[in-house]
C-alpha cells in the first residue's frame, strides 16, 4: 500500500497502521519462508525441553511447526522513533506527501512493535527536540504515540531550519540503554554541512545504538527533479526564500549535487555500519517494514 492507494482522512491513524503491518504479514505468509514470517508477528519458536502449555496448536496446524505465544514480559527490543518534522517534510505543499509517508511508517512500526511486545518511543524534531515519549510497551503507551504522530499530521509546518545533526546529538546524550534508533528524515540541512551529521551519526554509534534512517524523499521531484521546462517559482519551505527559472537551466547542476551527496551518505553510514534505505514516497510501505524487520532479527 502506498500514497497513491490512500484516499483517507487520518481520523484512525492506528487502523491504517494496522492494515498495513497485517497485509505484509499476510505477503510474508505466502512467502517461502512461512516459518520466518509467523515468527515475526507474535510467536518465537519453540525450543526443545520448555514447557508446551504456551504452544500455538492451531498455528502448528497450519505449518507442522511449533510455536509460543509471546507475553508481554517478553519484551527484547527498545526502539526510540525520530520523526523530522520540520517545514521541508511537508512538501509538496498541496499534499505534504513527506511528512504523511514518515507519520504513516512511523505508526506502521509502532503497530508492528506493539504485536511484538517491544517497547518504543517518539521523538518529534524540527530545529529542536518538540515532543518526546519515553520507550514503553502498554497499549496504552501506543495510544499516545499514535495521537503524537496524528498531530504531526495535522500540525501547520513553522519557518524554522531542521538542525538534524543538533537533535541527534542531544538524543544520544537521552538514550542511556542501547536501543534501536529509527531515523525518519529528509536530511534537508545535512547538505549544508555533511560531516556535522556523520558526526552526529558516529555519536549514536559510539552510544552502542543501532541506527536505521529512511531518508523520506519524493523520488520524481527531488531525486530525478522530473518537471516540464517551463517557468517555475522554487520556494525554500524553511527559509521562504523565492527563485524563479527554467528547471532545465539547473537540472545538470541539481543532479550532480544530490547524487554526490547521497553517495556521501550511503558511504558513510556503511562506514558505521548504519543501515541507511531511501525511502521513496511514491513507493509502498513495504520499504520501511522489510529493513526493520531484518534488523530485528539480527539483534535478537
Amino acid at each position: 500500500m502506498n500514497l497513491q492507494e490512500i484516499a483517507v482522512s487520518f481520523d484512525n491513524l492506528d487502523l491504517l497502521a494496522a492494515q498495513v503491518v497485517e497485509g505484509f504479514i499476510t505477503g510474508m505468509h505466502k512467502s517461502p519462508f512461512h516459518g520466518f514470517s509467523v515468527e515475526f508477528a507474535e510467536h518465537r519458536l519453540y525450543n526443545t525441553g520448555e514447557s508446551t502449555k504456551n504452544i500455538d496448536w492451531k498455528l502448528y496446524g497450519r505449518t507442522d511447526k511449533l510455536f509460543v505465544k509471546r507475553f508481554d514480559e517478553e519484551t527484547n527490543l527498545r526502539c526510540h522513533l525520530l520523526l523530522d518534522v520540520s517545514p521541508s517534510m511537508y512538501y509538496p505543499k498541496d499534499t505534504n506527501d513527506k511528512i504523511r509517508f514518515a507519520a504513516i511508517g512511523a505508526a506502521v512500526l509502532a503497530n508492528l512493535m506493539k504485536k511484538q511486545r517491544d517497547a518504543f518511543g517518539l521523538y518529534q524534531f524540527s530545529d529542536h527536540i518538540v515532543s518526546s515519549l519515553d520507550v514503553r510497551s502498554s497499549l496504552s503507551h501506543y495510544r499516545l504515540v499514535i495521537n503524537e504522530l496524528q498531530k504531526a499530521l495535522s500540525a501547520e509546518p513553522q519557518k524554522t531550519t531542521t538542525n538534524v545533526t543538533d537533535t541527534l546529538n542531544q538524543i544520544a546524550e537521552q538514550i542511556h540503554r542501547r536501543s534501536l534508533v529509527v531515523i525518519f528524515s529528509d536530511m534537508f540541512d545535512a547538505a549544508e554541512d555533511p560531516d556535522a551529521l556523520f558526526n552526529a551519526l558516529q555519536h549514536l554509534k559510539f552510544r552502542k545504538h543501532e541506527v536505521i534512517i529512511f531518508h523520506i524523499v519524493d523520488g520524481a521531484t527531488e531525486l530525478e527533479f522530473d518537471f516540464t521546462n517551463r517557468p517555475y517559482k522554487f520556494v525554500d519551505a524553511e527559509s521562504g526564500e523565492e527563485l524563479k527559472l527554467y528547471p532545465e537551466d539547473v537540472k545538470a547542476h541539481y543532479l550532480q549535487q544530490i547524487q554526490s551527496f547521497n553517495s556521501a551518505l550511503r558511504m558513510k553510514c556503511n562506514q558505521y555500519k548504519i543501515d541507511y534505505v531511501e525511502a521513496d514516497v511514491r513507493k509502498d510501505f513495504s520499504q520501511i517494514l522489510m529493513p526493520f524487520f531484518v534488523k530485528r532479527q539480527k539483534m535478537k
